[in-house]
This record gives structure tokens, sequence and C-alpha cells, in this order.
């Protein structure tokens, strides 16, 4: 069965693997750093090996699609955000009563009704998607969403809808964003088909967002698909229609926001100063954004009035609610056991340092992205951008994390080893600072388990393969067989420094966790372990938006044909 796997056959030391006649990209030159193919020691590439015949490519984008569904069907059937916890339950609660509100409240009280209780508090794109889906649900069972009267209702039913519509809304917006973004970028990059479903894949195993939308219970996809479908339509080059969908990603939840200097200096930059000057797409970029803004507070008008908007503006800022809430690896968090921000400080102080530090650390990839609007840097450039809101902004959640993973994550499209070293890394930091929220909710076995499974998916394990595991558990031939120079034993980056701190940090995770089991917190200490957790989690990346930064600006002068 295995016969002609050119994977099997032996190669002698610190020869490149071979290629079949007429078969692009398993790997580069020896000479060249990083692969042509990403993964390419991985299950995924072996999971998708026999694909590669071109009358069996077209099933890969299913298979991978119907893999990924069954992982979050598993993992929803877990707990979830508040699963009996009266009187205020969580976000799967908070959801469910928006659908509830839209239904029956009129348009002009939906962002009024009852703010001590979940009360709506995204923007209106969110509105018209919980009313579609709380109508739908009505069809089935009336008593899921009746005004009042369902207040914390938990059938089993209703979480099986529930669960189904963030299937759904994932199958419509992000996955064939995700997929798309990453065929487009790999056929430039000569990358096989085969090569791109890899890709794709491991984009679509970011374990973060699948814990906390098919988890913990959100619907994070549907801004996160509007945002890649904008990088989709800069890709292509339909500026205006890239303004449209950026604005609804907008519309749905304001921590696109995270996203907007970026996006808005790109299009900017294509628009007066990108090969030359171009009026009329500045134009068009302008009126679409205005439309767009237009359509979608359109409703709330027609059939509220002008307050609704008002108080919708005003819900989706919610800087009463202080400098941060519960405990978040970013700077103010770590920082306040120094300096107590709360007490020393007024809001309008404190919300005028995040803005000063906010714009000071997002200020380098503005200028790099408005000098070299280059395709092939939007993703590093969202990644820095949204990182400096992540780590410096006003009222930042732990969840927000999954706001600048999106960008880092598009970034296992490359063929670079050292940024798909990184990419993992901050990947399964992310994924550690999201630990405690995700505790909180009885999601421990599927936050160990999707650890593992995307780590192992990508070969991030193949190095202690040889030794201590059997080699059933990572076919194929181990990463140090690929990697650059074929001596490295792991999925890290070349450079010392950065191995060191890679594994220091692991370290830590793994401490940090060994002892919260061993010794539980103290009345004394309450939350030590869970400002371990933030110290790790806000070093690790503050280091990786340095990195992004000097990626950037090393790679502004690039000779890559603009992507």
């Amino acid at each position: 069965m295995n016969q002609g796997r050119l994977r099997d056959k032996p190669r002698m030391e610190g020869a490149p693997p071979s290629k079949e006649p007429g078969q692009k990209g398993i790997a580069t030159d020896a000479k060249k750093p990083g692969l042509k193919e990403a993964f390419f020691a991985s299950p995924l590439y072996d999971f998708l090996y026999p694909l590669r015949p071109v009358t069996n490519q077209w099933a890969a984008k299913y298979i991978i699609v119907i893999f990924a569904l069954i992982i979050r069907l598993a993992v929803g059937l877990g707990g979830y955000s508040g699963m009996g916890k009266p009187p205020m339950f969580g976000d799967f609660e908070a959801q469910r009563h928006w659908m509830e509100v839209t239904q029956h409240i009129p348009v002009s009280k939906w962002y009024f009704h009852q703010l001590q209780y979940w009360g709506l508090d995204y923007p209106p794109l969110t509105a018209y998607h919980s009313y579609l889906l709380g109508k739908l649900g009505s069809y089935i069972s009336p008593e899921w969403f009746s005004l009042h009267a369902s207040r914390g209702y938990e059938s089993e039913d209703l979480k099986s809808y529930m669960r189904l519509t963030v299937i759904l809304s994932e199958l419509c917006f992000y996955i064939p964003a995700v997929l798309y973004f990453t065929r487009w970028i790999g056929r430039r990059r000569q990358q096989s088909p085969i090569g791109q479903y890899i890709a794709g894949a491991a984009i679509l195993f970011q374990p973060a967002l699948i814990l906390i939308d098919h988890g913990h219970f959100q619907y994070n996809c549907v801004m996160l698909g509007l945002t890649v479908c904008a990088i989709n339509n800069l890709l292509d080059q339909y500026y205006a229609l890239a303004a449209v969908n950026f604005v609804f990603s907008l519309g749905f939840k304001q921590m696109a926001l995270y996203y907007a200097p970026v996006m808005f200096v790109y299009l900017l930059s294509r628009s007066i100063y990108y090969p030359r000057l171009n009026i009329p797409r500045f134009v068009a970029v302008a009126v679409a954004t205005l439309i767009a803004f237009g359509v979608l507070y359109a409703p709330l008008y027609l059939l509220g009035n002008i307050s609704a908007i008002f108080q919708s503006i005003h819900r989706v800022f919610p800087f009463e609610r202080g400098l941060f809430e519960d405990k978040v690896a970013n700077f103010w968090c770590v920082t306040n056991v120094l300096v107590k921000y709360k007490t020393k400080y007024t809001t309008s102080q404190l919300k005028f340092f995040s803005l000063v530090l906010t714009s000071a650390a997002m200020l380098p990839s503005l200028i790099i992205t408005f000098l070299y609007p280059k395709k092939f840097m939007l993703p590093y450039a969202l990644a820095a951008c949204s990182m400096s809101f992540f780590l410096f902004g006003f009222q930042v959640h732990e969840k927000t994390i999954l706001v600048p993973l999106l960008p880092i994550t598009l970034l296992y499209t490359s063929t670079d080893w050292n940024v798909l070293s990184m990419v993992a890394w901050i990947n399964n930091i992310a994924l550690f600072t999201l630990w405690p929220l995700l505790k909180k909710d009885g999601l421990s076995l599927q936050y160990a388990i999707m650890f593992l499974l995307s780590n192992w998916l990508i070969g991030n394990f193949s190095f202690i393969t040889p030794t201590f595991l059997p080699k059933v558990l990572t076919p194929g031939p181990s990463v140090s067989d690929v990697a650059d120079g074929y001596r490295r034993r792991s999925l890290l980056p070349s450079n010392i420094i950065w191995r060191i701190i890679i594994v220091v940090s692991y370290i830590c995770v793994g401490a940090i966790h060994i002892a919260e089991l061993w010794y539980p917190p103290s009345q004394r200490l309450p939350d030590i372990w869970v400002l371990a957790n933030c110290l790790v989690g806000c070093s690790s990346f503050a280091l990786f938006w340095m990195w992004n930064n000097y990626k950037m600006f090393a790679m502004r002068n690039s000779t890559i044909s603009d992507l």
C-alpha cells in the first residue's frame, strides 16, 4: 500500500527530499531555508498523501471540512459558559437571551432592554444574526425563546440547536474564506493543491477558536470569517468590496476595530500612494464604506429611531467597566500587581494612557503598511496591530486573543520554517492563556485533547517519535529529516535565542499546570496561578509582537512578487 511513496524511501544524510516527475513543491532546494510544502513531516501530510493524484484532489477539501466539523461537534459535547450557574449564567445564556429579545422587543428598544441582565452590547449585525437564529429556533420550539419565561433555559434540545447554529455560521463565513485564502496564497507560492489544503487544515484546527466558539460558546467565527473575506478581496484587488466586508465584520463585533488601522492605511496607500494616485479607487472605497455603514444601521433607524443608533454605539464601547475585568494576559493586568491602576488613576486618565501606549505600539506596523502595502505582508501587519490592541487596549478580555490569532494563524501558509515555528508557539501560548476560562467552563479535557491534537497534526511532536513514542503516532519521517540542514529535532526556529525563549516558555507552562494541580491557591493568594499564567502569556505575546514588527521591517524591501 505504501509502494511508491517517496517519503518511505531511505535517503542519504543531508540529501534533500526528492520529487516525482512533474511534481511541484515537495521541498525546496537544500540550500534554501524553509519548506515548499508546509508541515511536510506531519500526520496531516500523511493523511492527505493518497489524494495527491489530480483525480483525487477534489476530495481533500471535503475530507478536511468534515473532519473539522467532527472535532467541533465533539468539543460541543462538553460544558459551556455559565452552565447551571444562575442567576446570570454565562455567554450561552447571553446569546440565547439576545435571540429572545430581538424577536419580542421592538427594534427601537433592542439596546435599552434589561441592561442589567445581558443587555445587547454588540453592533447591529449581531442583533440581526440573533433575530434570524431565534426566529428559526422558535419554529422548532417556541419556549426556547419565549419572553422572560425562557431565562436560563438549558434543555438538551436547545443546547443542540445552539451548537448547530455555531456550526452553520462557521460553514457560511469562516471555513470557505480560510480555504480560499490558502488556495490563493498556495498557488502563487507554487505549492501543490494538497500542500494548500494542509495549510488550510492547520488553520481550521486552531484550538483556541474551536474551544471558545464550540466549547465556551460564542460566534467569533462570523466576525473573523468576514475579516478573512475582506483580506481575500484585497488579494484580488476588489478594494471597495473589501471595505464592505470589513464594515460588516465591524458590524458584527467591535473587536474587529483591532484590524481597522491597518485596513484603513492599506486602502489609503493603495488609493493615493502605491503605486500612484488613484482617485476613482479612493472614491469607490469611501462610497462603499459609507453605503455599508448605512445598510448596517438602516433597520435601526427605519424600524426604530435615531436614539436606537446612538444607544447601540454607546453600548459597544464599555469604558465604564474599567481598565480590565477578569485576569487577562496583557500589560495592564500583569503590571497592576505593582501599580494599582484602578485606585491610583481615574478612568479618563487610564483611557488616555491606554490610547497613547496602543497608538505607539501599532505605529511601526502602520508606517510600514503605508509605505509598503504588499499583499504578502497583510497578515503580519494585521497581527502586529491587533496584538498592540490586545497588549495595551482598554477593557480587553481573555477571549480577545482570538483577534490577533487570526492573522497569526493565517501565516501557516508560509513556506518559511522559522515562521511556522513562531506561529505554532504563539498558538500554544494563546491556548494556555485561555486555560482559566476553559477550566471554569468544565472544558479541561477538551483543552488537553485539542492541545495534543493540534500539535500532533502539524508534526510538532515528531522530534520525540524516534526515541520515546511508537512510530505509528507520528507517521513518516521525523521533522529532522526535512528541516533546514536536516539537523533540527523539533518545530523550533533556527535562531538559538528564540529556541531558548520558546523552550523556557513551555517549561513555565508545564510547571504552572503541575503546580496548580498539586498546590491549590491559598486564601492569601487566590489568584497566584492565574497571574502566573498571565505573566507567561503577556511576556510571550510581547516578544512575538517584537518579532512580528522586526519581520515586517526586514521584509519591507523583499523581492518576493507582490502577492
